[in-house]
């Protein structure tokens, strides 16, 4: 077991906490009563806490602020990679002015958005979107047919 929570430690890079708690749980005569016994680590140690049940499986625990903290970093990394597609998508497409560009396809995205209502994620084909973009607005383009067919009869 304390192998398995070496490597835990390891992974998300906290391998140096020397005093991380442990709990064993045990069973007591009266099936719907469990005891829980500190095997290592104090009742106020450092997150997570370590929980081995009567199965010898190993379980971890964390508060509810750790777990906010996780989902909103989550939330975080999705919206940065959705944004790093879009940029990669706007500028395949050859803007002459990327910010216009990303303007019209973020209230292209908004509308979508509340088109499809609440729904908790939008699965939104970018390249698509920027084509519809790029036809309803090629000012916003490059059009680099036109640009090689002046080159070429220069």
């Amino acid at each position: 077991m304390q192998n398995e929570i070496e490597k835990i430690k390891k992974y998300v890079g906290d391998d140096n906490v020397q005093y991380e708690t442990v709990i064993e749980v045990e069973n007591t005569d009266n099936p719907d009563v469990k005891t829980l016994n500190l095997k290592s680590g104090t009742w106020s140690g450092k997150e997570p806490w370590f929980v081995i049940d009567e199965n010898q499986k190993l379980h971890t625990m964390i508060s509810i602020d750790s777990i906010n903290k996780l989902i909103n970093n989550f939330k975080q990394l999705q919206q940065d990679n959705f944004e790093l597609k879009l940029e990669k998508t706007i500028l395949q497409h050859v803007p002459i002015d990327y910010q216009d560009v990303w303007v019209v396809a973020m209230d292209e995205i908004k509308k979508i958005a509340i088109k499809k209502g609440n729904e908790k994620t939008l699965n939104i084909d970018l390249e698509k979107l920027l084509r519809k973009i790029k036809k309803e607005h090629p000012n916003l383009f490059l059009n680099l047919k036109d640009l090689f067919a002046n080159q070429i009869t220069q």
